[in-house]
């Protein structure tokens, strides 16, 4: 809290979308915020929606370029008012009211060291260049771009250039109980978090579902369970391949959108990864992607989206001392002009 000298009653700072409001208890003042308007591209099944729901951000408008047929049935499932613009080359500012926050994780495949790693040459990567286009366009208030962290240097420098900041590298670990990746590019001041979650394989793990066990996998012994094991699974037509399974008491391998992660149980048997695990370790709410489409969906849309825990540390930037010091000042206004400003 900061002590200041004089009252201003109920103010809005337009385009700004800090507002002030006088409360009922003496000469007390809050910086609230208004509704936003945020524009999500490649929005996937809305993980950046919920992350704002959880960090207590009320939305106007919520808009959300996407084109699978999945992931928008989830969206729309959840969130009912989502507004579905479609393919992100459509999408004119012209069209869209003032944006408070655009946000979005282009496709990250053609970077990945999961893929081919063609890098730009990827058509799917080259919709980054939308992403740029539409934050000239919108001039939005804040921006958040997501990448994987296994992108080559000269690529994460390409799209620094373009945005005028630096990445900030963040691992899904120091929120869930996944091992993730992801570079970070926004004009918030976002600092890396400090303290990793103690949260392990282990916490996670649905206790009543039905497993598919890999029977023609030797059990393991518990004293191997803090460590990865490796198994031939020889899959019938294919050639017999290494995978790798993650032990309870560690945290998991990335969900990718290929879906296929193992866990090993404490009884010693290789199983996949159920789909609410799955949903947890990207700290998803419990069913989330359960609305009546199939598992292989279910599980690439979960994988192809944001660790939801991670966007909310990230927003949580916008309600800074800083950026409500910099919203005020573009109005002339001073902190010291408040009497009390709680933030």
């Amino acid at each position: 809290m900061k002590r200041c000298s004089s009252l201003l009653k109920s103010i809005s700072y337009y385009p700004a979308v800090f507002q002030v409001e006088e409360l009922n208890i003496g000469k007390r003042q809050i910086i609230t915020m208004k509704p936003l308007n945020v524009l999500s591209l490649f929005d996937g099944i809305s993980c950046a929606q919920i992350a704002l729901e959880r960090a207590g951000f009320e939305v106007a408008n919520y808009f959300a370029s996407e084109i699978e047929k999945a992931s928008i049935k989830i969206t729309q499932h959840n969130y009912p008012n989502t507004i579905q613009l479609g393919n992100v080359t459509k999408i004119k500012a012209i069209d869209l009211p003032p944006i408070d926050l655009l946000i979005g994780g282009s496709p990250c495949q053609g970077f990945s060291s999961e893929g081919k790693k063609l890098n730009f040459n990827d058509p799917r990567s080259k919709l980054f260049f939308e992403y740029v286009r539409l934050l000239k366009e919108c001039k939005p208030k804040w921006f958040l771009l997501e990448n994987v962290g296994s992108m080559e240097q000269q690529h994460q420098d390409i799209i620094s250039e373009q945005f005028g900041v630096q990445p900030v590298a963040i691992n899904s670990r120091m929120f869930s109980a996944q091992v993730r990746n992801r570079v970070y590019w926004t004009n918030l001041d976002l600092e890396k978090p400090e303290k990793e979650a103690s949260i392990v394989i282990f916490d996670i793990v649905e206790k009543n579902g039905k497993f598919n066990v890999l029977d023609d996998c030797k059990s393991v012994s518990r004293k191997y369970m803090r460590r990865k094991v490796y198994f031939d699974w020889r899959i019938p037509g294919v050639f017999g391949q290494y995978k790798e399974a993650n032990y309870l008491y560690a945290k998991h391998s990335p969900i990718t959108c290929a879906g296929t992660a193992y866990i090993l149980c404490a009884n010693g048997q290789i199983r996949k990864t159920s789909l609410l695990e799955q949903e947890r370790l990207q700290t998803v709410p419990d069913g989330y992607t359960d609305v009546g489409i199939c598992k292989t969906s279910r599980s690439k849309s979960i994988g192809n989206g944001f660790t939801v825990d991670v966007i909310v540390y990230i927003l949580n930037h916008i309600i800074t001392s800083r950026n409500v010091e910099l919203v005020l000042q573009a109005q002339q206004i001073k902190l010291s002009d408040f009497e009390d400003l709680i933030i």
